[in-house]
């Protein structure tokens, strides 16, 4: 999916989510880009670089099993694995699902945003959105993604498609995965400048303000 870049304005408020999301010890595949982690009590990295991670699956904190599934495809959808690591493998869907479950802003969007995609999946394809197609899901997914193939009736499915598409780029650009994948310098000179989360007094980050605030 296109747009998918993070502009310089949003970055520190990404870096601010992820350095905090970095605190909870329940992730399996995400892990935050900090260069520094393996040096003062962060988990210790294997040979590829990247953090030891247990074999037990992923517990969803706030998300049930079938619209974590959901969030999953759609973050994979929108970061695909296509010859590189998308955002299966960063382990996105952990790090929506912790945000969201730490932000309450966010807890009605998401749930009725999901909501939502399952619906009008049925609608359209008479199936459920794990059951349709990965062509179908596609064609679904542009016609919520790009401007000149909105279609009336929609509104509500754009609306939470760019929510997730947000958070999906926030996830996969702040994670160690990310780095190695896309090499963006804005990143690691952020990094240098902000290796914690400087928002102490407000640690579900309910208070930041949404880009272009």
């Amino acid at each position: 999916m296109a747009g998918q870049n993070l502009e310089r304005r949003e970055m520190l408020r990404a870096l601010s989510l992820a350095a905090g999301a970095s605190q909870f010890p329940g992730f399996v595949k995400w892990a935050f880009a900090d260069p520094e982690a393996g040096r003062h009590g962060g988990r210790p990295l294997n040979p590829s670089g990247s953090q030891a991670k247990t074999n037990n699956p992923y517990k969803p904190q706030f998300f049930t099993g079938d619209e974590y599934e959901i969030v999953s495809r759609l973050a994979e959808l929108i970061i695909p694995t296509d010859g590189t690591p998308g955002a299966r493998e960063a382990g996105v869907s952990e790090f929506i699902d912790f945000i969201v479950f730490s932000d309450q802003s966010l807890q009605y969007r998401f749930r009725y945003g999901v909501s939502w995609i399952d619906a009008h999946a049925r609608y359209l394809f008479g199936r459920r959105f794990l059951e349709i197609t990965p062509e179908q899901q596609t064609e679904m997914l542009t016609h919520l993604a790009y401007k000149d193939r909105h279609r009336a009736g929609e509104e509500d499915g754009r609306n939470f498609f760019n929510l997730i598409r947000e958070y999906t780029v926030i996830g996969f650009y702040t994670s160690r995965v990310g780095l190695e994948e896309i090499r963006y310098p804005g990143l690691k000179q952020y990094w240098r400048e902000a290796p914690g989360c400087p928002h102490l007094d407000d640690p579900e980050h309910k208070h930041l303000p949404t880009p272009g605030d």
